[in-house]
């Protein structure tokens, strides 16, 4: 967090403020004053609410990095939750974290960004998530205003859109066997060693033991990483080939 010693004199620790929650209290604050608050672990600014017949779709995910339930607004913002809960460098993550405010010259502005995410190396992240064609002039200022505060402090910002297809296909399905649950050890054990280099998904889980105690194993694995196919360019089948993951090399 020294990168915020780079910066005190930075305008734009005092331009921007930030409205959270922390601890049941609304607190306003200049960005100059927070940017070493635990934002992952703040309450949303507001509700996730579905209106009918709306766009949104709003909703809670269990989030197996959190250990908790996270608010979203929309089946991106989901996807986006998914893939963010996959994420080895990722340690914590809270939705609607915070309003952004400040003055453009004309009006006061404020932005409440979709994600706050908390790297293992102890960097923040900001993500706003927003399909490429539903971004109009007061989005793109408002994710500009966003990025400018977070250089100021040393935090990423990212604006996502619409994930690739046939990846999201696979996490979610992947998703399912996100809990700890579906990590028996022992068989965890026999995975690892049937997959040491590349097999067919359904012969190598044969290999290992009755395909239906030992499939919820080895998907656990392929979503933490443990065990590794390609997720991009066709939906996981019996013949994908599986093999080491980036934790077993």
């Amino acid at each position: 967090m020294a990168v915020a010693s780079l910066v005190y004199d930075d305008p734009a620790l005092s331009a921007f403020e930030l409205d959270f929650v922390e601890g049941g209290e609304c607190l306003r604050l200049a960005l100059g004053q927070v940017w070493n608050r635990r934002f992952e672990s703040v309450d949303p600014v507001r509700e996730f609410r579905w209106a009918k017949g709306g766009q949104g779709f709003a909703g809670s995910y269990f989030s197996a990095t959190v250990g908790d339930h996270v608010g979203y607004e929309s089946w991106l913002e989901r996807d986006r939750l998914i893939l963010l809960d996959r994420e080895p460098a990722v340690v914590g993550i809270a939705s609607q974290p915070f309003w952004l405010r400040w003055h453009d010259g004309q009006r006061q502005r404020r932005h409440a960004p979709d994600y706050f995410v908390r790297l293992a190396d102890g960097r923040g992240r900001v993500v706003d998530v927003r399909a490429d064609d539903r971004i109009d002039r007061t989005d793109a200022e408002a994710f500009a205003a966003t990025e400018r505060a977070c250089r100021a402090v040393g935090w990423e910002f990212v604006r996502v859109g619409e994930p690739e297809p046939v990846l999201m296909e696979n996490v979610r399905w992947l998703s399912r066997y996100r809990r700890r649950r579906c990590a028996d050890p022992e068989i965890a054990a026999r995975l690892l060693d049937v997959f040491a280099v590349g097999t067919p998904l359904r012969a190598g889980a044969a290999r290992a033991g009755d395909p239906l105690v030992v499939l919820p194993v080895l998907f656990h694995l392929l979503w933490q990483g443990d065990l590794a196919a390609d997720l991009e360019s066709a939906p996981l089948s019996s013949t994908t080939s599986v093999g080491a993951g980036r934790r077993a090399r």
